[in-house]
C-alpha cells in the first residue's frame, strides 16, 4: 500500500533522512519509532506531499507522491502534527469546511465518522469547549473522511491522558479490525507502537536501525536471569556459551539449552534457585539498537 524508495532529505544542510527505503503492507498497523528529531514527521511530510524530498520517491497505492500527488493521496487521511480547527465553530462545521477543501462528502458520511470516533454528543458544540482527547477524536474523524483506505497518525496521543490513550489505541485498533484500513502510526512512545503495531521501523538520526516484527526484536538475544550462591564461580562454568549481562543474567547463544546450562552448575557444585527468562524491555532494546547505530554511523 506504501512504498519509500531511498528517500533522502536535508534542512540547512542538515541531512534528516539517509536513503529511507520502506514498504507497509495493505491493512497493516505500521509502527515509525524514533526518538524527537529521528526523521519521522520529515518521512510523513514527504507522504503527504508537504515536502519535497531531495532524492527518491514516495507512493501510495503504487501512484507517485511526487508526481501525482492528488491521485496518490485521494484515499489518504492524516494526523499530521497537532490537529487544528476553528474554536469558534462547532465540530460538525469543521468537518463540513474540511471535507469541502478536498472531496463533497454526504451528511450522512460525516455523521458515520462522528459516530465512529464517539463524538455524537458533542459535535454540535464549539469546539473551543472541547478536550484535548475530544480534539485528537474529531482529527481522526477528519482523517477518515472521505472514506480512506489509508491513515497517517503523527504522536496522535500527544497530550493525552492514560485513559485517553487507552481510547485512542482501542479506537484505532477497531478501525482497522473492522474496516481493514491502512494504519501508520508514528510515535516515540514505545509502548503504545508494541501495542498497537506487528510490524515496526525504528529511525534513528535519519537513518533505518530495524525493519521487521516486534516478535523478532524482542526475540534478538535470549536472556536467562540465575539465583545461585557463587556468582564468580558459575560465571566459570558457563564458560564462553554466554555473555554475562550483569549480576544473575547473561546472553544465550544461539543453539544453547537452559536446561544444559543448569546441569553445568549443578554439576560443578552450584547451586541454583531459581532460574527465569529475562525479556529486555522495550526502552533496553531501543537504546541498544540507537547505540549500536550511532557507533557505526559514518562521520558526517
Amino acid at each position: 500500500m506504501i512504498e519509500l524508495r531511498n528517500l533522502q532529505k536535508s534542512f540547512g544542510g542538515k541531512p534528516a533522512l539517509h536513503g529511507l527505503s520502506l514498504e507497509v503492507q495493505k491493512g497493516e498497523v505500521f509502527g515509525l519509532l524514533g526518538h524527537n528529531g529521528a526523521g519521522k514527521s520529515t518521512t510523513l511530510g514527504i507522504l503527504l506531499g508537504q515536502v519535497f524530498p531531495d532524492a527518491g520517491e514516495a507512493l501510495i497505492g503504487g501512484v507517485s507522491v511526487q508526481r501525482e500527488r492528488a491521485r496518490a493521496l485521494a484515499k489518504t487521511g492524516a494526523i499530521f502534527e497537532a490537529p487544528r480547527f476553528y474554536d469558534y465553530l462547532s465540530g460538525w462545521r469543521n468537518l463540513e469546511i474540511y471535507t469541502s477543501y478536498s472531496a463533497r462528502v454526504p451528511r450522512a458520511q460525516i455523521a458515520e465518522a462522528v459516530e465512529t470516533v464517539g463524538l455524537t454528543g458533542r459535535i454540535r458544540d464549539k469546539v473551543s469547549t472541547y478536550s484535548q482527547g475530544m480534539r485528537q477524536r474529531l482529527g481522526l474523524a477528519q482523517a477518515l473522511l472521505p472514506a480512506n483506505e489509508v491513515i497517517l497518525l503523527d504522536e496522535p496521543t500527544n497530550g493525552l491522558d492514560p485513559e485517553g490513550i487507552a481510547e485512542m489505541r482501542a479506537l484505532i485498533q477497531r478501525l482497522n479490525r473492522e474496516r481493514g484500513l491502512t494504519v501508520v502510526f508514528c510515535s516515540h512512545l514505545l509502548a503504545e507502537v508494541e501495542q498497537l503495531c506487528d510490524h515496526v521501523v525504528i529511525l534513528n538520526q535519519g537513518r533505518k536501525i530495524f525493519d521487521g516484527r516486534w516478535a523478532d526484536l524482542g526475540a534478538e538475544r535470549r536472556q536467562v536471569r540465575f539465583e545461585v550462591d557463587d556468582w564468580p564461580r558459575a560465571v566459570v562454568l558457563l564458560g564462553e556459551s554466554v555473555r554475562v549481562i550483569g549480576p544473575g543474567v547473561v546472553a544465550l547463544d544461539d543453539g544453547c539449552a537452559t536446561a544444559d546450562l543448569v546441569a553445568r552448575l549443578v554439576q560443578g557444585g552450584v547451586r541454583v534457585s531459581a532460574v527465569e527468562p529475562e525479556r529486555r524491555n522495550l526502552e533496553q532494546i531501543y537504546l541498544a539498537l540507537t547505540q549500536n547505530s550511532a557507533s557505526s554511523a559514518p562521520p558526517p
